[in-house]
């Protein structure tokens, strides 16, 4: 009767060491798959704005071409695209300010994108020009997909951080070192993608 009583608490601590194990190992797992898909998101964001540095020599060139004293607003967009190339982010480690940050350099290169765009209305060639017409087409489709991939990484960064918010998730969360994700956030006054106007 002794062997008995003794099996009987030990089977039920094993069966919910078990229990607990596999409940950790799968909410950990779980974060992870999250996690990996907020980098994933991310990388595509990177990858659309990466197209777009990729696009202004070309149309920095284009309209050098066409244009005699627009000296000033080229220099403009060339510093510009130099600062959002050198402004990168950890996506293993991305807080509220260093979004906010990268957020802000691209929103310039957008700015000053613009404003080269504004002065391509002054002459009617360029805007007539194949190459240029090319570029702009390429230039409003990468606005379109940079928009379309911002809205996916919050919407995966959303996801990620319900889940790691979560009770119990968030103790795992804070023992195995998971940390919410920050959102881009849009423009103040801004309620549309930005447009580019020819």
């Amino acid at each position: 009767m002794k062997k008995k009583a003794f099996w009987i608490p030990l089977i039920i601590i094993v069966v919910i060491g078990i229990y607990l194990t596999t409940w950790v190992q799968g909410a950990y797992n779980t974060m992870v798959v999250e996690d990996e898909g907020v980098k994933t998101a991310w990388s595509q964001v990177e990858n659309q704005y990466q197209r777009r540095l990729d696009l202004i020599p070309n149309l920095v060139s284009t309209v050098k071409g066409y244009t005699n004293y627009e000296g000033e607003t080229l220099t403009n967009v060339i510093d510009a695209r130099a600062k959002a190339t050198q402004t990168v982010i950890d996506p293993s480690n991305m807080d509220e300010q260093a979004l906010k940050n990268y957020q802000e350099v691209q929103n310039n290169l957008s700015s000053s994108l613009s404003r080269l765009l504004m002065v391509v209305e002054r002459y009617p060639d360029l805007k007539a020009d194949r190459s240029f017409k090319e570029l702009q087409a390429q230039l409003e489709s990468t606005e379109n997909r940079i928009t379309v991939e911002r809205k996916r990484f919050n919407e995966s960064a959303q996801q990620y951080n319900i889940l790691i918010r979560k009770f119990p998730n968030n103790v795992l969360a804070g023992f195995f070192g998971f940390h919410p994700k920050a959102y881009f956030q849009a423009d103040a006054g801004a309620s549309k993608a930005p447009q580019v106007e020819f």
